[in-house]
């Protein structure tokens, strides 16, 4: 049997994870509650995604998506990466009429992060659509 040719020069490196971990210690906390679904999207102050999570990818289908339970598992779910990296204050704009506009809140402060501030940036019509032309019977 012939041995095996050993490496000249193979050195051991540790190979070092690709994605590298930022320190984000202030963030925005987006919130979209639809009645539908909760969609919960963290960015760091000049607005780049850190990460995310909704009703629906956290394992809730149909009519439990838009529950205040689904969105709080939503929201678990988009915080627990950024404790990780330091995350200590963020702002909190919430959007939509949903059921688990309380129930991020909530779970935000619990937690652990901060509250600088918490905008409502639902958007309302000034005049609205136009309505339907009157019926002729």
């Amino acid at each position: 049997m012939t041995k095996p040719i050993p490496r000249i020069g193979s050195r051991r490196r540790r190979i070092a994870s690709r994605k590298n971990v930022r320190r984000i210690p202030k963030g925005i906390i987006h919130v979209q509650a639809s009645f539908n679904n909760t969609i919960v999207t963290v960015t760091d102050v000049r607005g780049r995604v850190v990460s995310w999570s909704s009703a629906g990818a956290s394992g809730f289908k149909g009519p439990k998506k838009g529950t205040p339970f689904a969105a709080q598992a939503a929201a678990i779910n988009a915080i627990r990466t950024l404790v990780d990296q330091g995350m200590q204050r963020a702002e909190v704009m919430i959007k939509g009429p949903g059921l688990g506009r309380d129930a991020v809140l909530r779970t935000i402060r619990k937690n652990g992060i901060l509250l600088n501030s918490i905008r409502d940036i639902t958007p309302m019509p000034h005049n609205g659509c136009r309505p339907p032309r009157k019926r002729r019977v």
